[in-house]
């Protein structure tokens, strides 16, 4: 069995305080897949670095407190790339691919447009570059897994207000076109979405701040695991952990019957 965390922790040193580290050593996972580090090499303490049982590899922003991913893996891989090959976005710490096996796990946090016009261009400009490169990603015969918050609630029922933020980040109609092309074009695999193909208030992972959103349940499902087919059909579960908080994000753990 494979087991995949994935999760936002909207700054791992804010994580780590509010107990990430302790519910991780808990999990058994293989692969854990982190964004939103908001943090530099310097500022990472050991477990932070490599957790007990884990090999730490990161891809960190240029940008001091901002962005940053993160895998940690149970045994050493074959090989790690750091970034995409678009500078813009690498030197934002948005990609990181670990290699093991005939199986690449990728940790990866698409940029939001919520904070105004240009940051949504520059959401444009990175999917249109990373739909390339999941073109080639899908043929490249090997099972990969793309795990991370893409910024982007598919469908209506990935979200509690679905009607007023279909003009909004995250929700507008060109974002969900280009995560519907990713599935039916290029035959990316949302996985939990194979196990769960109806949840509603369940699904979701990402919760604002304002208001009351968390203690009324009015989420967004932002936070994907998203497979090769192969690697999809060996799903066993998914479950999203919101007994505790350690970020606006809750982590997703997706478990697989797959060797790498």
């Amino acid at each position: 069995m494979l087991r995949v965390i994935t999760a936002n922790l909207n700054g791992i040193r804010s994580a780590a305080r509010k107990g990430f580290f302790e519910w991780l050593a808990g999990q058994n996972a293989d692969f854990v897949c982190l964004q939103e580090l908001k943090a530099q090499p310097a500022d990472l303490d050991a477990t932070m670095l490599n957790p007990p049982g884990y090999y730490g590899y990161f891809h960190y922003a240029e940008k001091k407190g901002y962005s940053g991913v993160g895998v940690y893996a149970r045994r050493q891989p074959e090989r790690i790339i750091e970034g995409f090959g678009v500078p813009e976005f690498d030197a934002e710490g948005r990609y990181i691919e670990v290699v093991t096996g005939n199986l690449s796990v990728i940790s990866v946090y698409l940029p939001s447009g919520s904070s105004g016009e240009l940051r949504q261009e520059a959401k444009f400009r990175f999917m249109e570059h990373f739909f390339a490169h999941l073109e080639e990603l899908a043929r490249n015969g090997r099972e990969v897994l793309l795990c991370g918050d893409w910024n982007i609630a598919h469908k209506e029922i990935d979200l509690k207000n679905w009607r007023s933020n279909q003009k909004n980040s995250g929700f507008l109609p060109e974002e969900r076109a280009w995560l519907t092309r990713v599935f039916d074009d290029l035959g990316w695999v949302d996985v939990y979405r194979r196990l769960h193909p109806d949840a509603t208030d369940a699904c979701y992972t990402w919760w604002s701040n304002r208001g009351q959103a968390w203690a009324k349940n009015v989420g967004w499902r932002l936070d994907y695991q998203i497979a090769t087919p192969a690697l999809a059909a060996t799903v066993r579960a998914a479950a999203i952990y919101k007994a505790e908080r350690f970020s606006d994000h809750a982590p997703l753990t997706v478990d697989y019957a797959f060797a790498p």
